[in-house]
């Protein structure tokens, strides 16, 4: 979870560094510090709970000037929030320092043997064990002490490493946690994910599990544990710096609510050709492989899980084949029934949850084929697949998923789509029928997005409730989950989905005076069962958002708002309805004066279980 960053050159390393924890905080922002090598006999180090913004003040008072330094923004694991449990850590006489990404399993054995070494802890964290286990390794390289250390610590780690001594290299690591290193011109980078060296350099090292980096303002080399050279080649990233910055939108989260026309077409092109022909074939999924495929399971956490569910719905919908849905956390722990003839599909934003991972590995292991969705090229989930499909969301940097999640549905119902024309389930009008479905979206999309100061209105009404419902039946359920959790991360509200036909079966009770609920009307065959829900939370005192297509004016004689959405086909109404949660929820975290982008106890990428 949490962000490293690195730097090594001719310039002010603070001025880096600083530059790229400030688009890595989405990782965690709990804390932050910075040690930066001034040319004393130790490291000058700065940490400050809270916000970066924090370290940026003590630094104003306080500047670093040198040309090497390391910083970190924290997500905490171990130890709570503090000024003395932020990162850098450091020996007792601060010439070697250590900022870290993941967890140290064996970190209270080590703890153990260095206290009875001589050594004193002053933080509550597991990373200063390794500050402190280097230090007892330490005699004059630092690459030396970092490979014993390696084979003694157990865990999960990112780790970046400097010492005193040492001014012209960092030494850097990595072992199921996220690496990079930024190649610049007479100076270099490391960095947990591509949004922090973005403004400096676009080429990159993606580094290995079980790798070692040593870098140089002129040179980077990798090497395996053992201190073997490794080739690698160089990555160009093809982000540019606007996708990473705001664009003139107060919040990161507005700015991607916004970008999804272009990001749903960008996805559609990137495996459509000019003769609206979809192609999966580079991801291993042809025809002669689907044909021996007897079971799917799409495998993820959190708003990937719940686009997983749309997955599962346009997928069964159009190919008739039975797919399951599961949380990754709890995948690989229920002893699934998983063998070579299995596909599964794993979606992940990032590309690195670890507990994604975690699940993909235990697929492989039984033989079954893994197909990666993911948004950032060259992640661990990307590398560690058998194929995978990238969407063109671009840099997503605020918490709470907007965009991702959409590319995620937009791959998924061309999946769906190209198996049932290999199945011969659709004929080739239907195939492209469907493929100018999802074209279309791009209009009615921009559309919706027209509501914004409506909803915003409408979010006003409710801002002091204890708690909304979301409702919908079939696929308007499967949205309604998502819309919940999108007003549960950044509004703080209690929000919770329902199955509309689950509504008599206990969650009724829960309905009373003013209480607001928020259901999907848009699916035609459900609409009159859907129009009866409305009216029995009516009946309770509810206070009733709608979302419902253009012409379903009925709507408005039971619901108190009422959205509309273009009218297309049912099975792609939830690429619409999506964005009314999505705004809803923006609006209202916006207006009770939350941060939308950075929601508390959260971060953008988790890479701890």
């Amino acid at each position: 979870m949490c962000g490293i960053v690195g730097y090594i050159g001719s310039q002010n390393a603070q001025d880096f560094v600083i530059d790229g924890l400030e688009k890595l905080e989405y990782r965690g922002y709990d804390s932050a510090g910075i040690a930066v090598n001034t040319g004393k006999d130790h490291f000058e180090i700065v940490k400050k709970v809270g916000r970066l913004q924090n370290l940026e003040d003590a630094l104003k008072e306080h500047p670093l000037k040198g040309h090497s330094g390391i910083g970190h923004t924290r997500w905490a694991t171990h130890g709570k929030p503090s000024d003395v449990n932020s990162h850098p850590h450091f020996n007792k006489d601060k010439t070697l320092v250590v900022v870290h990404n993941g967890i140290i399993e064996n970190y209270l054995e080590l703890k153990k043997d260095l206290q009875a070494k001589g050594y004193e802890f002053i933080s509550e964290t597991d990373t200063e064990v390794v500050a402190h286990l280097l230090d007892s390794l330490y005699e004059g390289d630092l690459l030396e002490a970092v490979k014993k250390s390696l084979k003694i610590i157990k865990g999960a780690y990112a780790l970046g490493m400097m010492s005193i001594s040492e001014p012209n290299r960092i030494i850097a690591a990595r072992k199921e946690s996220p690496l990079i290193v930024g190649l610049g011109k007479g100076e270099n980078f490391i960095a947990s994910d591509i949004p922090a060296i973005l403004k400096y350099t676009r080429d990159v090292y993606l580094i290995e599990n079980n790798e070692i980096v040593e870098i140089k303002k002129d040179s980077v080399k990798i090497m395996d544990t053992e201190g073997n050279e490794v080739s690698r080649d160089v990555t160009h990233v093809e982000w540019d710096m606007e996708a990473a910055s705001k664009g003139g939108y107060e919040y990161f989260m507005e700015k991607e609510i916004y970008e999804q026309p272009k990001v749903l077409m960008e996805t559609l092109n990137s495996r459509v050709d000019e003769n609206k022909n979809i192609n999966f074939d580079d991801a291993g999924l042809t025809k002669e492989y689907l044909e021996g495929v007897r079971s799917i399971y799409i495998v993820a956490c959190g708003t990937a899980y719940h686009a997983g569910l749309v997955g599962k719905y346009i997928i069964e919908k159009k190919t008739r084949i039975k797919v399951d849905v599961e949380v990754a956390s709890e995948f690989r722990y229920r002893n699934p029934v998983i063998d070579d003839k299995t596909l599964i599909i794993v979606l992940s934003q990032s590309g690195e949850t670890l507990d994604t991972l975690e699940a993909m590995k235990e697929g492989k292991r039984h033989g079954a084929k893994i197909v990666a969705i993911t948004n950032v090229v060259g992640s661990s989930i990307a590398r560690e697949a058998d194929h995978v499909i990238y969407t063109w969301a671009g840099p997503e940097i605020a918490v709470a998923s907007t965009k991702a999640y959409s590319t995620q549905m937009m791959i998924l119902y061309l999946l769906a789509i190209d198996m049932a024309y290999k199945f011969n389930k659709i004929t080739r009008e239907e195939y492209e029928h469907d493929i100018n479905s999802l074209y279309n979206l791009k209009e009615h999309v921009e559309k919706v997005l027209e509501h914004s100061e409506n909803v915003e209105k409408a979010a006003a009404k409710i801002l002091d409730q204890h708690s909304i419902f979301y409702l919908g039946r079939g696929l308007d359920y499967m949205i309604a989950v998502e819309g919940a959790l999108k007003s549960k991360e950044i509004s703080y509200i209690h929000s919770e989905a329902f199955a509309s036909g689950e509504l008599k079966h206990g969650t009724i009770a829960l309905i009373d005076e003013g209480v607001p609920v928020v259901i999907n009307v848009t699916q035609s065959d459900l609409f009159d069962k859907s129009v009866s829900n409305i009216k029995e939370v009516a009946a309770r005192g509810a206070y009733v958002i709608a979302i419902a297509k253009e012409g379903n004016t009925i709507v408005e004689e039971v619901a108190d708002e009422v959205f509309y959405i273009p009218a297309v086909e049912d099975e792609y109404t939830g690429f619409l309805s999506i964005i009314i949660h999505q705004l809803l929820a923006y609006y209202l975290s916006k207006l009770k004066g939350n941060d939308v982008d950075k929601p508390r106890n959260l971060a953008k990428s988790v890479t701890v279980e």
